[in-house]
């Protein structure tokens, strides 16, 4: 699917590196479309148990998406395109595993919070900084899907204070289930939860999959209007100067 985006494929199981480390792995238009690709492929691909997602370089999973990319499309369009394939990710048959190693921010937490289980580095920092950085805003669906994983509290805390949530806290809070020492650790954890996942019964995880994902969509629905609210932050004055100042690599004035 491209250098940037790197499959690999053993039995039963595909491992895909979003692989732009020189830019932290931020997703640019072509990442996303390879992965909504992926997910077409293994919606109905039994022989594929386990998804694995994870960043090279060690230093981030994923910093968010490549900004310039809102540029050439209409922002809110884009956003609704990359809300369709987290969904398609996060309803996928398969245990879905993001390895987190470095920095999930953004895109990248979204992209994680659609995983069935996180594993992570002591290292990594996990967050929704948009506040500072853009001035946009999140569809409704992805903000109570962090929610979810992280709780309210961390979630507020992400979003309103801009603030980004350590390994131990996400731990603390079961948004991860193990935090390890280093990558080669992460590596270990890795191969031993994959290992288990592929001995459990493929009916049981379809089944379990299917409730909890009717689950999620009935609590998670973006509220009515959610459009027209993103529509006027992509349309104003904060996005606007949030992508100027960014391409600029300049800090932001907001509202003033």
């Amino acid at each position: 699917m491209g250098e940037e985006l790197e499959v690999r494929r053993t039995d039963g199981v595909v491992e895909v590196t979003f692989n732009r480390p020189q830019r932290h792995n931020a997703f640019t238009r072509e990442m996303y479309a390879g992965m909504r690709e992926l997910c077409a492929e293994l919606r109905d691909d039994t022989s594929v148990r386990v998804l694995v997602l994870r960043g090279a370089g060690g230093r981030a999973f994923a910093a968010g998406n490549e900004i310039s990319d809102f540029l050439e499309a209409d922002a809110v369009a884009y956003e609704d395109w990359i809300r369709e394939l987290l969904e398609s990710l996060h309803a996928l048959p398969q245990v879905t595993v993001a390895a987190v190693s470095g920095v999930c921010v953004g895109g990248g937490l979204a992209v994680a919070t659609h995983c069935d289980l996180r594993i992570a580095t002591a290292g990594s920092r996990f967050g929704y900084p948009i506040a500072r950085t853009l001035g946009n805003a999140l569809a409704g669906s992805i903000v109570y899907r962090c929610a979810a994983v992280f709780g309210e509290s961390l979630t507020r805390e992400m979003l309103l204070a801009a603030r980004l949530v350590d390994a131990e806290r996400a731990y603390a809070v079961g948004a991860v289930m193990s935090v390890a020492a280093d990558t080669e650790a992460l590596d270990a954890e890795l191969a031993t939860l994959v290992e288990g996942v592929l001995a459990l019964s493929p009916v049981t995880v379809r089944a379990t999959k299917h409730q909890l994902l009717d689950r999620a969509r009935r609590l998670e629905a973006s509220p009515e209007g959610d459009a027209e609210v993103l529509r006027e932050v992509y349309t104003g004055p904060d996005f606007a100067e949030g992508v100027r100042a960014f391409l600029a690599k300049e800090r932001p004035a907001f509202g003033r």
